[in-house]
């Protein structure tokens, strides 16, 4: 269903206010390797004064999903996931690609993530034209048509059984070269640990 432009002017009001007290989150992109500028890049923010009927996500990240036309959705990730859900969303909101700029900026590749800091990681920590979604149940049809002219489509399939069958699930849509985190691992998970240079050599394997 297509947005209003009333909702997206909504959504892009949010996302600008969130981003404003993204410093409150800094301790949890450390942990993630992920700084402050770049998160600012990515309009990513922290729900301190939330919007109407957003009470429910106050003290969380905000995730905005950009597109040329604005702000199309925001997800909103816990910063304490121990205690509370990972992960919620807007009230019938449509799953939708994350990071969809990148497809105007890749060459003739581009790599897909599961989960939005992972592929921020991969676009703006590791360097390389990303998207994601947001879950391994996530993919819709025309998310294909939309990489259907890149030459090369690499799947970073998370160290777990949902990441593999993520990935072979792309794999029967798309002509992908899939790279398999370590068990138990993720593309963030990865990168805080080892690098960047760590990934750039499973992906040249």
């Amino acid at each position: 269903m297509k947005q209003s432009v009333s909702q997206k002017e909504l959504l892009g009001k949010a996302a600008e206010r969130y981003a404003g007290s993204i410093s409150l989150a800094e301790d949890y992109l450390r942990s993630r390797g992920i700084p402050l500028e770049v998160a600012r890049v990515a309009r990513l923010g922290v729900v301190e004064h939330p919007e109407v009927g957003h009470e429910l996500f106050r003290g969380r990240l905000s995730i905005p999903y950009i597109t040329k036309s604005g702000v199309v959705d925001l997800r909103f990730r816990s910063l304490n996931a121990a205690v509370e859900p990972k992960y919620m969303g807007m009230t019938g909101a449509e799953t939708k690609m994350y990071n969809v700029l990148d497809v105007d900026k890749a060459g003739d590749s581009i790599c897909v993530c599961e989960g939005e800091l992972d592929t921020l990681t991969i676009s703006s920590m590791v360097g390389w034209a990303c998207v994601g979604v947001p879950g391994a149940n996530s993919w819709k049809k025309h998310y294909t048509r939309l990489l259907a002219d890149f030459e090369r489509v690499f799947v970073f399939a998370d160290g777990d059984q949902a990441g593999t069958d993520f990935a072979r699930s792309l794999a029967r849509e798309l002509p992908v070269t899939i790279i398999q985190m370590p068990d138990g691992e993720d593309v963030n998970s990865a990168f805080v640990k080892h690098g960047a240079n760590y990934i750039k050599v499973m992906f040249q394997h």
